[in-house]
């Protein structure tokens, strides 16, 4: 890369921001462990880790294994087609896997890991952190932002209007959580960490997954529906540090927080009047395949008449078909308003479209390998969507061409549907 490293591997989570002079800023994840020295940014043996790298290490690993993981930024011109410039902006972390795009030009990073301070490793993980999208050549200080909870990070979203931060967590019984900052824009500053649960269900499950009943001793299916509308609240949660890892049984079990199937991807759309949420769990549905659900705020999200007109949660596909969807992962919004999603099942890799109406189809196949695609985002021109494979870590600039795609969609709906 321009600062001497290597281009570090374990390409995930990514987003795009507006650069100068019309450039487009990417700043991309990679999922890493302290361990992975072969395909971290410091060499085979984290040679080329020098004194003012160390300095901004958030955990140098006691001198002995530093930890690898963190993010890169890549400053391209969409309309050359070139790549002018790439470093790394953030290091020491671990298993950065996706994260979420700021309105202030930030991205979140998120660690999926709760990594103690044992061993080598000198602090504790599983946080969120901040970098911004910047095309000058240096590393951000990593601070962590402990407010918005320890726990098995994956993405996060951020809604313009209130500066609420929406976070998932890649967990079998995950729940949804809502950062309120103290101050919009400002993270680090603190704020409020809240849980999702659905009005008038105790601890509900969303996973949609068969039960087995205690009482006749039979499998049990009580699916929520595609399409039901239904009303949320958040509830309160404490001890966000959580050093025993249990955010989600404190939420689920003490205050009926809904329970997820994994939450991956989560992305902001602007179709509603007050914006909507699309949340990506990867092995929801009775055949483990897949959901994306879908947040409408309330237009009093965060404040005291929230509980008057409450925000709203809809399961938008649940399709149970590995050749429609094989467990969602990162998600985008198109320029045209159709969803974009990364697979990451066992089999062939896909990004898998989604209209407004539900409909699917197949956009695009890794051919290469087996390997996941991850961080799906378009340049803010929208001329371009970025996407990774994972291994051996490959970013992809793919140009439309969209206005035929839009065409299409526009005419039928159905038009590349499966």
């Amino acid at each position: 890369m321009d600062d001497g490293l290597w281009v570090p591997g374990g390409h995930d989570g990514m987003a795009a921001f507006p650069g100068p002079n019309g450039k487009t800023i990417l700043v991309r994840n990679h999922e890493l462990v302290a361990t992975a020295k072969n395909v971290g940014p410091f060499g085979w043996n984290n040679e080329k880790i020098e004194r003012a790298v160390v300095d901004k290490l958030y955990d140098a690993g006691s001198g002995e294994l530093p930890c690898i993981g963190g993010t890169t930024t890549l400053v391209y011109d969409t309309r050359t087609q070139t790549l002018e410039k790439h470093f790394l902006s953030l290091t020491g972390t671990i298993r950065n896997c996706a994260g979420g795009l700021t309105p202030w030009n930030t991205w979140i990073t998120c660690e999926e890991t709760m990594q103690k301070a044992e061993e080598t490793y000198e602090t504790e993980h599983g946080y969120n952190f901040e970098v911004p999208a910047s095309a000058d050549i240096g590393l951000a200080p990593p601070v962590a932002l402990k407010a918005m909870g320890r726990f098995n990070h994956e993405a996060v979203a951020v809604d313009p209007r209130t500066g609420i931060v929406y976070q998932t967590e890649d967990r079998g019984d995950s729940l949804i959580f809502r950062f309120i900052p103290e101050k919009p824009g400002e993270l680090a500053a603190g704020g409020k960490l809240q849980a999702l649960k659905i009005r008038d269900m105790k601890s509900a499950d969303t996973r949609n997954w068969r039960s087995r009943s205690q009482k006749v001793f039979r499998w049990t299916y009580n699916p929520i529906p595609v399409g039901e509308t239904l009303a949320v609240e958040w509830v309160d949660i404490e001890n966000v540090e959580s050093p025993d890892d249990d955010l989600r049984v404190q939420g689920a079990e003490g205050k009926d927080a809904a329970k997820f199937a994994r939450g991956e991807g989560i992305w902001y759309g602007s179709r509603q009047e007050h914006g909507e949420f699309y949340i990506a769990c990867t092995n929801g549905g009775i055949a483990y395949k897949g959901q994306i659900w879908k947040y409408i705020p309330s237009p009093y999200e965060g404040t005291s008449r929230e509980e008057q007109q409450p925000g709203t949660l809809q399961l938008f596909i649940e399709p149970n078909d590995s050749n429609l969807l094989e467990n969602a992962d990162n998600l985008t919004v198109t320029p045209w308003g159709d969803l974009i999603i990364c697979e990451d099942g066992p089999n062939e890799e896909f990004l898998i479209g989604v209209t407004p109406e539900g409909n699917l189809y197949r956009f695009a196949r890794n051919a290469g390998n087996l390997s996941e695609l991850a961080g799906a985002t378009f340049s803010p021109d929208g001329t371009t969507l970025f996407v990774n494979i994972q291994s051996p870590g490959i970013t992809l600039a793919i140009t439309g061409p969209w206005h035929e795609i839009r065409r299409d969609l526009r005419h039928n709906p159905n038009a590349l549907a499966f």
